[in-house]
């Protein structure tokens, strides 16, 4: 290879978040009213040129030198000046190179560093990117980059390598966000000219970015999976810490965060960053169950070794009280390497909860295995104002099959709430008395009736849980403890006057919505899985209970008044969390709960379209929506739209600006916040 130049040509083009059309001479961009882009006018758009695409035309390799030529463009595609002289923005652009070598299975990068630690004196090797490189213009916003590395003299010529740039464009003078113009290309190939056979493919960035909506990290700059793993891999340690930053190692640690068994056992999981920032991993909270190895673990050629390949520093990295060495807390006993792990989990035996690697991961909520358990609202009864209502139902397994008796039933509960134009009035009684009829069950509530005044529709809706189903584990002998089903919350719709029935309106949709994020939405205990049975309870009227809790032994201060739990005001304040300005506590006579400490939200909260269904989160909302209760805040009661609105924007001026715009008989938040507004909902939350 000494002497001889190898090209090797990528034509592929890496978009990011905008849609082209192709309009006049040339390629349009596109954009939505949930772009920042889309408010600038023609001459705005033609001068600024918003946008960045990266593209990586070529690599030369010239030993020892490696050249990298590339192309920055705007969304229309027109070539960008890097130095942000002749088109607006300065773009940085930095490199990295690894390979695979031989007989290896994750990258190794050419660039390294010695990061010494300040507090421990310990020093470490860290990937890192190239530096001492020189840029060349070639025109049209085509580069060409000569690396500061020299090749070693027997770098690996066979071997899969690959070429990752990261790059951000400057528009904030404009009014963009720092980040908000970022690229990542990325390019394998094999030095040789032959084919690549050897990659490193398990978590993909489309996975990530269910829940990160973008990944984005170092900064911001780095939001491509591909890139990730050239710099996290054994080959690199946090000096401060000794902890390995090798990408399935610390992302399965960050990932079980407070859960995992060392910081259970309290010691935290940290790594000292860039200018010695701690980064305390102990307090995150994964939005689901820690089984769902699938959730990141999908699409990419290599995505099934987590079962097809279990090893000790994987399966360790989450399991981090077993010592593999020692056999401490592994029933298998020493492991001194990984040939032998396959023996007792082998990738998937066809069988729940055995000891086979997705049979451990078995979740109950989606087994195919258990019988299950399903309740289905078949009709309601005397529902005139004042009424005890009957309601019909059934209890089934998946196989259709009537449960009975309801008494075997750990929880089955039907509730009442109305009306549904904004719920504020709701009941529940325990259903597992209910009459057995030919077609299933009826039960007719006993202590509670509608109400005398009830107008317009109302719901009912049931939630029930079944325990005690054992599941024979065939591997070893061993047999697995009992586990349960839970029902997904049905709700039924009814008039209680006549009038042609209201269904609730939908704002959120638990399986396009939140199970994105959540995989299977579970809450108090796991038996309410539906958010339109959610807001059942969670209504404008609800609040939570300081003194309930108090006298149930909690800790809660004096003089504590209520605070609202209505669905659009705690979710989201729950979601803002960590970033709240102020303490938010919601105290229960089962536990006191602060989003605060525990939720640490991975998206862009701007992005009201994650969590939302359609225009729901626009003004103006729905006339006959109700005030909500919450004494804990700065006014009380707030209007539909101001507890949705503070419960993320929860400072005091926030509060004073919206009880300003707040009349006796209502708001008049739409006038200026609505849609096509100068200050519409989805303009200010523009990215």
């Amino acid at each position: 290879m000494k002497g001889r130049k190898v090209v090797i040509a990528f034509l592929g083009l890496l978009l990011l978040g905008v849609g082209l059309t192709i309009a006049g001479d040339g390629p349009k961009p596109t954009y939505q009213p949930s772009d920042k882009a889309y408010y600038l006018t023609d001459a705005q758009l033609s001068w600024i040129r918003p946008g960045l695409k990266l593209t990586i035309q070529k690599v030369e390799f010239a030993p020892p030198s490696v050249q990298v030529t590339f192309r920055i463009a705007d969304d229309a595609d027109q070539g960008l000046d890097r130095l942000g002289i002749q088109t607006p923005g300065a773009v940085s652009a930095s490199f990295v190179i690894a390979r695979i070598k031989p007989g290896d299975t994750q990258f190794t990068n050419y660039n390294t560093r010695i990061q010494t630690s300040p507090i421990t004196g310990v020093s470490a090797t860290q990937a890192t990117t190239d530096s001492g490189g020189t840029f060349t213009s070639l025109g049209d916003g085509v580069y060409r980059y000569t690396m500061g590395l020299k090749l070693p003299a027997d770098f690996e010529v066979d071997a899969t390598h690959r070429v990752g740039i990261f790059s951000r464009r400057t528009l904030t003078e404009f009014g963009f966000d720092t980040n908000a113009f970022v690229a990542n290309a990325i390019l394998d190939f094999v030095p040789s000219g032959n084919p690549v056979t050897q990659v490193r493919d398990v978590v993909r960035t489309e996975a990530c970015n269910q829940c990160h909506n973008p990944l984005g990290l170092h900064g911001g700059v780095r939001r491509d999976t591909r890139l990730c793993v050239t710099c996290h891999q054994p080959q690199s340690t946090d000096p401060d810490t000794s902890n390995t930053v090798d990408f399935k190692v610390m992302i399965h640690k960050i990932h079980r965060g407070a859960n995992l068994p060392s910081v259970v056992a309290g010691t935290p999981y940290q790594i000292i960053g860039f200018n010695q920032s701690v980064l305390d991993f102990s307090e995150i909270h994964w939005p689901q169950d820690v089984r769902n190895c699938t959730t990141c673990h999908q699409g990419g050629a290599q995505s099934d070794n987590w079962k097809n390949n279990p090893s000790r520093v994987a399966c360790g990295s989450c399991h981090d009280d077993v010592n593999f060495a020692t056999g401490e807390h592994h029933p298998g006993g020493v492991q001194v390497d990984d040939s032998k792990c396959s023996i007792c989990h082998p990738a998937d035996t066809g069988i729940e909860f055995d000891l086979s690697v997705a049979g451990v991961h078995t979740i109950p909520a989606f087994s195919k295995q258990l019988p299950g358990l399903n309740v289905k609202i078949l009709e309601i009864t005397n529902t005139k104002p004042g009424d005890k209502p009957t309601v019909s139902f059934t209890v089934t397994d998946n196989a259709g099959k009537t449960i009975a008796p309801l008494s075997g039933l750990s929880t089955l509960a039907l509730r009442l709430a109305g009306p549904t134009s904004d719920y504020t009035w709701h009941v529940s009684e325990d259903a597992r008395t209910a009459t057995a009829t030919p077609s299933g069950y009826t039960y007719t509530f006993r202590t509670n009736g509608l109400p005398a005044n009830a107008k317009g529709s109302y719901a009912v809706g049931a939630e029930a849980r079944r325990s005690g189903v054992a599941i024979p584990g065939p591997l070893l002998g061993q047999s697995f403890s009992a586990t349960e089903s839970i029902a997904l919350n049905p709700v039924h719709y009814f008039s209680v006057d006549g009038s042609a029935v209201q269904l609730r309106r939908q704002v959120v949709d638990v399986q396009t919505k939140c199970n994105v994020c959540h995989k299977k939405l579970v809450m108090h205990g796991g038996t309410r899985t539906n958010t339109q049975y959610c807001i059942l309870c969670h209504n404008p009227a609800a609040v939570d209970n300081p003194e309930g809790a108090r006298a149930a032994g909690r800790s809660v201060p004096e003089g504590t008044v209520p605070t609202s739990i209505n669905f659009r005001f705690l979710i989201h304040r729950w979601h803002t969390g960590h970033d709240l300005n102020r303490e938010f506590t919601i105290y229960r006579t089962n536990g006191i709960f602060s989003p605060n400490e525990e939720v640490h939200f991975p998206g862009d909260r701007r992005d009201c379209s994650k969590c939302h269904v359609g225009n729901s989160y626009m003004l103006p909302l729905p006339s006959g929506m109700a005030n909500a209760v919450a004494p804990r805040e700065f006014y009380s009661p707030l209007g539909p739209a101001a507890s949705a609105c503070l419960g993320c924007h929860d400072s005091e001026p926030a509060a004073a600006h919206a009880y300003l715009m707040t009349a006796p008989f209502g708001e008049s938040c739409a006038v200026c916040h609505g849609e096509g507004a100068d200050f519409a909902v989805s303009k200010v939350h523009a990215r």
